[in-house]
């Protein structure tokens, strides 16, 4: 009898040692909310000034109509002038570089992700 319970004590650690460690392969994380990474970028290559860089995407991928326009944007966030953009510069972080769900319409390209990440991360510098 004792030897029967030894067995199935040994069989009960060996299962939930296994189901523990299928459950840490499944773990997931991203990077970049861990660590704060900048994707790789070197921003001392990039170009992210406002003006040439910033504004631009915003008004093509961004500030279109029936998104993030004075007329018809999109969860009342409007990003037309400096002011809007650099004030939801964190929320645009989020979504359009780290979780990736904007813009909807198509994905920005590197140089787009490498401008806005340079951008951001040197404080949304106003030129």
């Amino acid at each position: 009898m004792t030897k029967d319970k030894t067995m199935r004590r040994l069989l009960s650690v060996a299962v939930i040692v296994s189901l523990l460690s299928a459950l840490q392969g499944c773990y997931y994380d991203k990077e970049e909310l861990l660590y704060h990474k900048t994707g790789g970028v070197d921003c001392t290559t990039v170009s992210a000034k406002f003006s040439t860089d910033i504004a631009p995407v915003i008004k093509s991928k961004c500030a279109t109509a029936g998104c993030h326009d004075a007329a018809g944007s999109a969860g009342g966030t409007v990003l037309e002038t400096y002011t809007q953009i650099a004030g939801m510069s964190a929320r645009i972080n989020q979504r359009a570089l780290v979780d990736k769900t904007m813009p909807p319409s198509a994905p920005l390209t590197t140089t787009e992700i490498a401008a806005l990440t340079c951008w951001i991360n040197s404080g949304t510098p106003n030129n």
